[in-house]
This record gives structure tokens, C-alpha cells and sequence, in this order.
């Protein structure tokens, strides 16, 4: 059954040609191995919500990855609430609704009432640098160092990740990759220390701001802005 919003397939295809940012459409997040072996619509009830935070997640987060490391690939990003419950209660591998508002559901906001977005993705240029030994936390300390998010989760496989933008940013890394736990919180010592060493043989370029609204920031400023 298909959300209220959505009468027909040029509604679909109208709602999939969304853009959220300079690369991205709404039809790129859209995709789900549940949604298609299930046989049901992964489409919002809120589809104004759901692109209102999208949009926030492509501009403020994607867009600086996929400029800085190249092409970056969406494996997991929005469930309607339906896919989501229904991935948690056949067990795969989807947290509880009320745990994912704000999250990968993000046509539904969470229990403070704020919104967000998450999505699980695989930059290919670290992938290969991961699975010839580089150390995960490189990649979650830079990211740490440049961008807003709000929290992130390290998986082993081709070191995907979440990575989360909400408007009340909690500012927590998380992994399943050894070290496995919790690498910093908002209020851990270690969030406001420098972490240039882990990526600075990278190259200057990676130690520079980044642009994530069309003006230079530096860090103090974008660290301010998320919170």
C-alpha cells in the first residue's frame, strides 16, 4: 500500500527527481533490499520532511566527503517506518523505530521533536586503503575534525559506515571494527584534542577546512555550529 502522498507512479518518479544537493536526487536513497524482497514501497509519509533533512545530510556531509575522497556509495539510507519496523522484527539488522526517527527514518522526528538523516556509505578511495591496513579511525577522526555530523558507526565490510546529520548533534563515533566500542562522545576529552596526525600523510590538502555551504570555514567555526 503506498503512502497517501504518492497516487501514482509519476508521483514516484516526480518524488525520486528531488534534488537535495548538487549531486545527490532523492531517488539515489530511495533503495532497499528489504523494500524489494518484501514487495513493499520504501516511500515517506512525510515526504516534506524526509527532503527537508536530506537535503541537510547531502550538503552539509556528503557533499564535502565525495568532493574531498571522490565518489562515495550510498548502501543504506532511508526507510519509511514500515521497512524499518519490518527489518527490526525479521531481524535484519535494523535498530527499533523509535531508535531510528531521526535516523534512517527521517520523515518521522525523534522524541525531542528534531529531525535528521542518516545514511550508511562506502568511500571507495579508503576502502582500498583499509583493506591494505589502514586504521579506521583515520577516516572517523577527519570527519570529526571537518564536518557537522552528528554521529557515525564503523562497519568491517569495505569499512562502511553511518554517518548522521541531525539538528541537535550529539557528536558520537561508534565501531564494530576493533578497537570495537565508543571512540568519542561530545563530552570525551579526547572529541576537542588534535587528530591531525592519524590522516596527515594523507597530503596538505586534507588538513585544510572544508567548504560545506559555498564559503571557507574553519574549524573552530564549524565545530561551533554543530553544537
Amino acid at each position: 500500500m503506498l503512502p497517501h502522498a504518492f497516487r501514482s507512479i509519476r508521483d514516484i518518479e516526480h518524488f525520486g527527481r528531488v534534488r537535495l544537493s548538487k549531486s545527490f536526487y532523492m531517488r539515489d536513497f530511495l533503495h532497499s533490499e528489504i523494500s524489494q524482497f518484501e514487495g513493499i514501497p520504501n516511500l515517506p509519509s512525510d515526504p516534506e520532511l524526509a527532503v527537508r533533512a536530506g537535503k541537510r545530510l547531502c550538503e552539509d556531509l556528503l557533499e564535502p566527503l565525495q568532493d574531498t575522497f571522490g565518489r562515495i556509495a550510498i548502501r543504506s539510507a532511508y526507510r519509511s517506518a514500515i521497512i524499518n519496523d519490518l527489518g527490526h522484527r525479521k531481524g535484519y539488522g535494523c535498530a527499533s523505530n523509535w531508535r531510528n526517527f531521526a535516523r534512517h527514518i527521517w520523515d518521522v522526528r525523534d522524541e525531542n521533536g528534531a529531525f535528521g538523516a542518516t545514511a550508511c556509505i562506502v568511500i571507495p578511495w579508503f576502502a582500498d586503503r583499509y583493506a591494505a591496513g589502514e586504521d579506521w579511525r583515520a577516516l572517523a577522526w577527519w570527519i570529526h575534525d571537518h564536518l557537522p555530523y552528528s554521529e557515525m558507526c564503523f562497519y568491517p565490510r569495505l569499512c562502511a559506515f553511518n554517518i548522521a546529520w541531525h539538528e541537535l548533534p550529539k557528536r558520537t563515533i561508534r565501531s564494530y571494527i576493533d578497537p570495537k566500542g565508543v571512540l568519542t562522545t561530545a563530552v570525551t576529552r579526547n572529541s576537542t584534542a588534535s587528530h591531525a596526525n592519524w590522516y596527515r600523510h594523507w597530503g596538505e590538502r586534507y588538513l585544510q577546512p572544508v567548504d560545506t555551504d559555498g564559503d571557507r570555514h574553519d574549524l573552530t567555526e564549524l565545530r561551533q555550529a554543530a553544537g
